[in-house]
């Protein structure tokens, strides 16, 4: 990854006429005549206008960019014997339906017509990835995160609080990761590992529906894997985001701003990079530093924003992302 990212571009050659069709949305904008790319925002999906080119991919499969570590994760959970009948109890009571009834009566449904910018930005990261359309919903909730549930159909919701952070690119590398949870197919195993993660240590668990199944969930040690495995898939979705944005410094300022909050606008992003890669290193080296990184990291959601961008480095500066961008 280099070290600084560019403008959109650098060049202050005014553009032939007097319209430019959004790379990513496909809406053509009216521009002045001595317009230069990068300096002003799609009147859809409000990104930068350029007239640089933006990647669909036609065939893309999960296997093409699935980090190791969630492969690896995933295959321990498959191996837990009974796992997907455990599974498919446990959503059968807490499942879809009460995951539908509970956001569309908390949360604002983003439509065409409802908050459009968002569903346009919701359109450019399916169509780019080819998954079909989910319902988004915008609820408001002080925690920084975003939610992709549901069984035979996904939902995504976003947190207010993390919206409310991140500018028009980062709010797509957002909406592009959740919509990567469901091209990778994690809805399903997502969905039961989230249910666990609300339920497991809260006492109104044991009178709901299915709390029968919670417990023995957690005695067949499939709640660890379970959780262990939804942590490792974040970073396959970051990859997906990757791919959708298809600038790794709009993954690195969204993880800057994740790790420093609104503070960020004063972190010197250069440094945050170095301090990634410093991350990794010593993660890679040092057996006591992974030991304690695994051990603070085993209680989140997500791994620390830090391994992400880390992650994320590494991905770009193997190659690996080039390759797959001009693989088709």
């Amino acid at each position: 990854m280099p070290r600084k990212r560019p403008d959109a571009d650098e060049s202050t050659t005014p553009m032939k006429g007097h319209s430019v069709t959004c790379r990513f949305c496909g809406q053509k904008n009216a521009v002045k005549p001595d317009y230069v790319n990068g300096e002003a925002n799609c009147g859809r999906c409000k990104l930068p206008l350029s007239n640089e080119p933006h990647k669909k991919f036609a065939n893309l499969h999960k296997n093409d960019y699935v980090h190791p570590l969630d492969k690896k994760a995933l295959a321990a959970v498959k191996a837990i014997p009974g796992v997907d009948s455990a599974l498919k109890k446990l959503l059968e009571w807490t499942g879809e339906s009460a995951i539908r009834v509970m956001f569309m009566a908390s949360a604002v449904k983003v439509t065409p017509n409802q908050c459009p910018d968002l569903y346009a930005k919701l359109e450019i990261a399916c169509n780019t990835l080819g998954v079909e359309k989910p319902d988004l919903y915008l609820q408001q909730n002080p925690i920084v995160n975003a939610f992709t549930g549901g069984v035979e159909k996904p939902i995504i919701v976003l947190h207010s609080a993390l919206i409310e952070r991140l500018n028009d690119e980062e709010t797509l590398a957002v909406l592009a990761h959740e919509v990567g949870h469901i091209h990778a197919e994690h809805v399903l195993y997502l969905t039961a590992a989230r249910l666990i993660e609300a339920l497991i240590n809260v006492s109104i668990a044991r009178l709901i529906p299915g709390s029968e199944i919670i417990k023995l969930i957690v005695s067949m040690g499939l709640a660890s894997a379970l959780l262990n495995w939804s942590r490792q898939a974040e970073l396959s979705c970051d990859r997906a985001a990757l791919l959708v944005v298809q600038d790794p410094h709009v993954i690195g300022r969204t993880m800057m701003k994740l790790a420093g909050g609104t503070f960020a606008s004063k972190i010197d992003y250069d440094l945050f990079l170095e301090q990634g890669r410093e991350f990794k290193k010593n993660y890679d080296e040092s057996r006591l530093d992974r030991f304690w990184a695994d051990v603070m990291n085993s209680g989140l959601s997500h791994p620390f924003p830090i391994w992400r961008v880390a992650e994320v480095l590494e991905y770009v500066e193997t190659g690996e992302y080039e390759a797959l961008m001009e693989k088709e």
